[in-house]
């Protein structure tokens, strides 16, 4: 008998939770302990395979590489949010998702107050002072900017030093942690089973009924979105685009039903290397680093919302605040842990440019988890494909794997 794929298992369990949640109602509350368990027990991992992933990745290249493939990188990150941005700004207006919804204001939407984000401190969170801290935080950021510090040494202590023996511990200690991650995400369909189960019986669909235009427009311009950038790498890479849509199908539906980047990143990264072609160098490199720097779904939600906010208060849009709310769009993803729920952190440092105030973001929390769905697809694949794209520009990405069909 075929074994069923694990991304086929979470689609059945994903409407399986939605149909439960709807018939049972707010007495199926207490199944979402399983959905928290693997939720915890991913969480637990993922933080250490994405230092391993980083050291691993980095303290392979020569510091020449690094700089050529890292300014490489970084254009394609921030080109790739600003381009998301700008489409929701525009789609924002035209389509006016804010327009005849009134809604009032709740600060008991259940969110936690927000305290007065500055670009200074945003840009100073950024940077470590306890490595130790970080990690139990599961502050990825500052993670990823100590685990690029520790390879860079790596990489530099090889040129006149034999750093063989750190360099198998590091890669040996990864294929574990790696195993163990494959272990957990065996609990992937119960677990998502009960976390849809949990927010359709507990919240309802009626919770989406008064967004829906907000949600319908953010849909819209995902797929837009997604289409165009799979258009893009599939020119870039001369490869059948309806094949590479098919090859994105695993992460994509990991994404859409855990709604955080963080817990997708181990399908992510698998299947850039064993569907997509690329080498294990660049995935390394590209899938952690991605997935706190390059969040162009969050990007499109942040602009939709500003511009959805602003039309639900009747305030106007000029064209200099709608300039600041890309900038700030764009930004604002650099400073946002990738789990779920990060969004209305990163709305809280966007709001303020529309003149609308802070207690607004009241008004996403109810969908924040519908939205996510959208938001954490276009996060994952945009990785994935950017990722692709190096590895050409590498001469790292393998075509007999990458044209083979599934």
């Amino acid at each position: 008998m075929k074994k069923i794929s694990l991304s086929t298992q979470i689609l059945v369990a994903l409407i399986l939770g939605i149909v439960c949640g709807l018939l049972v109602g707010p007495s199926i509350a207490p199944i979402k302990i399983f959905g928290d368990i693997f939720l915890r027990l991913i969480q637990m991992s993922v933080v250490i395979m994405i230092m391993g992933a980083v050291i691993e990745a980095v303290g392979s290249l020569n510091p020449k590489e690094l700089g050529s493939l890292g300014w490489k990188m970084a254009l394609w990150f921030l080109g790739g949010t600003l381009v998301a941005a700008c489409i929701a700004i525009f789609l924002g207006f035209v389509l006016k998702p804010g327009i005849g919804v009134q809604m009032d204001i709740s600060t008991e939407a259940g969110i936690s107050p927000v305290g007065d984000l500055t670009l200074y401190d945003t840009i100073l969170n950024f940077f470590p002072t306890n490595i130790i801290n970080s990690m139990s935080e599961a502050n990825m950021i500052q993670v990823i900017i100590f685990s690029v510090l520790f390879g860079l040494g790596i990489s530099l202590l090889s040129v006149n030093n034999d750093v063989g023996t750190i360099k198998r511990l590091v890669e040996e200690f990864n294929q574990i942690i790696v195993k163990v991650i494959t272990i957990i995400m065996k609990m992937a369909p119960l677990g998502i089973f009960a976390l849809l189960a949990w927010v359709t019986g507990t919240i309802g669909l009626g919770v989406i009924l008064p967004l829906s235009k907000f949600l319908m427009v953010m849909a819209i311009t995902s797929i837009i979105y997604l289409i165009l950038w799979i258009l893009l790498t599939a020119a870039i890479c001369k490869v059948s685009p309806l094949l590479l849509a098919r090859k994105l199908s695993g992460m994509t539906m990991m994404a859409f039903t855990t709604t955080s980047s963080a817990i997708t990143l181990p399908v992510k990264m698998r299947d850039q290397e064993e569907l997509l072609g690329v080498s294990k160098r660049i995935s390394g490199l590209v899938g952690p680093l991605g997935m706190v720097m390059n969040s162009n779904g969050l990007a499109i939600f942040l602009a939709l919302a500003a511009i959805t906010l602003s039309q639900m208060y009747g305030v106007d849009i000029s064209i200099s605040q709608a300039f600041s709310i890309v900038l700030l769009s764009t930004l604002a993803t650099l400073g946002t842990v990738a789990v779920p729920g990060g969004g209305l952190v990163a709305l809280a440092i966007v709001i303020p440019a529309v003149g609308l105030p802070l207690e607004s973001v009241a008004i996403l929390a109810g969908i924040d988890w519908f939205s996510g769905m959208f938001r954490t697809v276009l996060n994952v694949d945009a990785d994935a494909t950017i990722a692709m794209i190096l590895a050409k520009s590498e001469n790292e990405l393998d075509y007999d794997i990458l044209n083979k069909k599934i």
